[in-house]
């Protein structure tokens, strides 16, 4: 080590005594939020926050021009204001004056410095260099170029109009950075970051706890003008085990919870998906759409001519009843998906008619297809993962009474991603999570474009219609005439069988009596910038 980077050290080292020593204040642990994941969080970099529980984590430690509010509105974040050329291809932002970045002494004596932006210019490129190789690339594929004017307004021009771009940008990948930070760090930037959010870092032991902070100087106050975070801190913790942790939860030793497990969700739910009575007292539920579509693909192109037959798909659709598998294997937690594709939670979200439970009409459907083809034992091979068998075989039971012979396919969920993805499965489960809440999230997959290994068209469905469709929607900026090309185009896919909707999902989430001002959003973000802890109850 030279002798740079020795005084460097020394003088990172004394900083961080005295800093701790300046902001740390004695607080109970009543102003600490806690709350586990299940799984390792593999960086804090929000380059690379594609992942809910990195969203997550990184939500509290950066901000963007634009935000989500709980009605998945686009809000002003840094930026205060925006404007939107006439041919909507040109956004001109307006930034906040009064941001800065989070203490540290990479910033010189006054340890932080204000938000410009050309900071945002900066994070810009670093998502799209190379060799950063960031995940979050793709959401500057329609920008043509984007620069500073100035210190306080952004420019950002589109290749052509794609009314979803303010969603887009709301997205963590689009977070603001320090280019100091990230170039004395490097790629250790995920285990040190430094970001402008409520709440910035102090403490990570991998697989094992993260630790933030209040930041005393957030930009935010609330209606009544008091500085924001009203936490002192937040602390994570990673207990694989979904009983241990619901355990924990019910102890009292961990103050939020949003998951549903088979090992504990009759314990916690009724079969009506409320709370059971002895836990009513001690918790409180909240709950909401949540933007995911579980579903069964079918894979348009396999060899197999049962499933290239729309009369074995359809009947596949019709042939057993939601309702009653949301209300037993899902303790009431989701909606029936007997509509389109788009969940419930989009404004885009219609009551189409889609399939409901129609036994009769499923057996007339395998009796004609064997009529047709001659085929007198047709079969079918459903591809899970562990976590969805119950459903699968459900699922399998009722179909079976059809004439149709079922059979599942049990595989590690990388295995069924990996032969998913390759085309090696006739009928697979799968699940739709939007990236951003636009219903072009959910349709662009079944653009013909994007067939499968090199993007999301895993069903390979095709159709010209469609995407003529979906090209003239993407330039439409009317939102409700936008909409009506996504009903016409979610109707082609539900006509076709590609796919068989399962359920729309819901956020459900948990929280300790004395925890109020959680909220609870479409896209299941964790916004912790306004939770209060009171002393427990």
């Amino acid at each position: 080590m030279g002798l740079r980077s020795n005084t460097l050290l020394l003088v990172f080292s004394c900083w961080f005594l005295v800093s701790c020593k300046i902001e740390t204040k004695k607080y109970s642990d009543s102003q600490v939020f806690r709350y586990n994941e299940h799984a390792n969080i593999a960086t804090l970099d929000p380059a690379f926050a594609k992942d809910l529980r990195t969203i997550w984590v990184t939500n509290q430690l950066f901000n963007g021009l634009v935000k989500l509010d709980e009605k998945l509105e686009v809000q002003p974040d840094i930026a205060t204001s925006w404007t939107i050329s006439e041919d909507g291809k040109t956004y001109t932002f307006n930034l906040r004056e009064d941001v800065t970045f989070h203490k540290h002494i990479l910033f010189g004596k006054d340890s932080t410095r204000t938000v410009v932006a050309s900071d945002f210019e900066y994070s810009f490129n670093r998502l799209q260099d190379p060799a950063v190789i960031s995940p979050g690339k793709w959401v500057l594929e329609f920008v043509e170029e984007f620069k500073a004017l100035n210190n306080s307004t952004f420019v950002v021009q589109l290749k052509q109009p794609f009314p979803p771009f303010l969603s887009l940008m709301s997205m963590k990948y689009c977070s603001v950075l320090p280019k100091e930070a990230v170039d004395y760090f490097g790629d250790n930037f995920r285990s040190n970051p430094i970001g402008t959010g409520p709440f910035q870092f102090k403490l990570w032991i991998e697989n094992t706890k993260l630790v933030f902070r209040k930041n005393h100087y957030y930009f935010e106050k609330d209606e009544n003008g008091v500085k924001l975070p009203y936490l002192e801190a937040v602390s994570v913790t990673f207990l694989p085990d979904k009983q241990s942790e619901f355990l924990q939860f019910i102890q009292g030793n961990l103050d939020f919870m949003s998951s549903i497990d088979a090992s504990y969700k009759d314990d916690l739910l009724t079969s009506e998906g409320n709370l059971q009575e002895r836990h009513a007292n001690k918790i409180d539920m909240i709950s909401g759409p949540y933007l995911n579509t579980e579903y069964l693909g079918i894979y348009l192109d396999a060899e197999e001519t049962e499933v290239s037959s729309v009369k074995i798909r359809k009947a596949l659709n019709y042939g057993f009843d939601r309702v009653k598998m949301i209300r037993y294997l899902r303790n009431g937690i989701g909606t029936p998906a007997v509509n389109g594709f788009i969940p419930k939670g989009l404004p885009s979200f219609t009551n189409m008619q889609g399939y409901t439970y129609q036994p009769e009409k499923a057996k007339e459907l395998v009796q004609s297809y064997i009529k047709e083809t001659g085929n007198l034992n047709p079969s079918i091979t459903i591809s899970t993962n562990s976590q969805y068998l119950d459903l699968c075989e459900y699922i399998q039971r009722e179909v079976q009474k059809t004439g149709l012979e079922v059979h599942i396919h049990v595989m590690p969920p990388s295995t069924l991603r990996q032969t998913k993805v390759q085309g090696k499965l006739s009928i697979f489960r799968g699940s739709w999570v939007a990236d951003y809440p636009d219903a072009e999230n959910y349709l662009f997959i079944f653009h013909s474009k994007n067939f499968s290994p090199n993007g999301p068209n895993y069903v390979h469905y095709s159709s010209k219609e469609y995407d003529n469709l979906y090209e003239k929607a993407i330039k439409i900026t009317d939102a409700k005439k936008r909409r009506l090309l996504y009903n016409q185009m979610d109707s082609l896919v539900m006509e076709s069988a590609a796919v068989i909707p399962l359920y729309y999902d819901e956020v459900v989430r948990f929280t300790q009596k004395n925890i109020s001002g959680l909220g609870i959003n479409p896209i299941n973000h964790l916004d912790l910038t306004r939770v209060k802890k009171d002393e427990a109850i």
